[in-house]
């Protein structure tokens, strides 16, 4: 499957009408959050509209300048996989949505325990495969990035990620990891095994592609990952 990444739209519904191409290319898109631009929560649903138009297939998160009552708007929209867990042609989604408490400026800032609370059904649940690659078929995706990755580190250098969030990552092995808010790190690492991928705000013309495809023993995995620009 060749799903597009983006993330941080921040209100810039025109640069969704510059992916066109890439958005019929796309077998879905996954979105890390922040419909919003920052103080203008209101940018959010236009984004949100213009988002469902352009795809039939996307899984999303809120971002921490989201008001978060939005969350009702993408799960009518039946696009949420904030706090579930959802199937979807062998592969499982689930996610988490905000940021982690900083300046609380922004409506969305959170505590790092409720940040990997939203993967509760993750680690509760049993997938009938083997237990060893139980969650191989899953893309997580969270706003906040995890700890000590080339995507969550601010100019000074200092990585500013979430610690909880990593060890949820190293402890259940996803397949994929996506998230964003953290600009200026743009980038593609790895925890363990699992691919994470920053696309970058897309708001700055940046977003990402994934590929993902079905070993013949049956295992998931990643076969793309790339970082673009408009």
């Amino acid at each position: 499957m060749k799903f597009l990444v983006l993330s941080d739209i921040h209100g810039d519904v025109d640069a969704l009408d510059r992916l066109d191409r890439q958005f019929k290319a796309a077998d879905a898109v996954l979105f890390g959050g922040d419909f919003a631009k920052f103080e203008h929560e209101e940018t959010a649903l236009p984004v949100l509209e213009k988002l469902c138009a352009k795809h039939e297939v996307i899984f999303s998160v809120l971002g921490n300048c989201d008001e978060p009552d939005f969350i009702e708007k993408i799960e009518e929209r039946d696009i949420s996989v904030e706090g579930s867990l959802v199937y979807h042609e062998g592969l499982a989604f689930a996610g988490s949505g905000g940021g982690s408490k900083f300046t609380g400026t922004t409506p969305y800032e959170r505590s790092e325990e409720e940040l990997v609370g939203d993967f509760a059904l993750v680690e509760n649940a049993k997938d009938a495969g083997d237990e060893k690659n139980r969650w191989n078929n899953l893309i997580v995706i969270m706003h906040n990035p995890p700890k000590d990755t080339k995507c969550d580190m601010i100019p000074n250098g200092m990585h500013v990620g979430s610690e909880k969030l990593r060890a949820f990552i190293e402890k259940t092995c996803p397949l994929a990891v996506i998230t964003g808010h953290i600009h200026e790190s743009a980038a593609i690492d790895t925890i363990g095994q699992s691919r994470v991928i920053n696309p970058g705000s897309l708001a700055e013309g940046k977003y990402a592609w994934l590929e993902v495809e079905k070993n013949p023993d049956g295992l998931w995995h990643v076969t793309k990952a790339e970082l673009c620009s408009l």
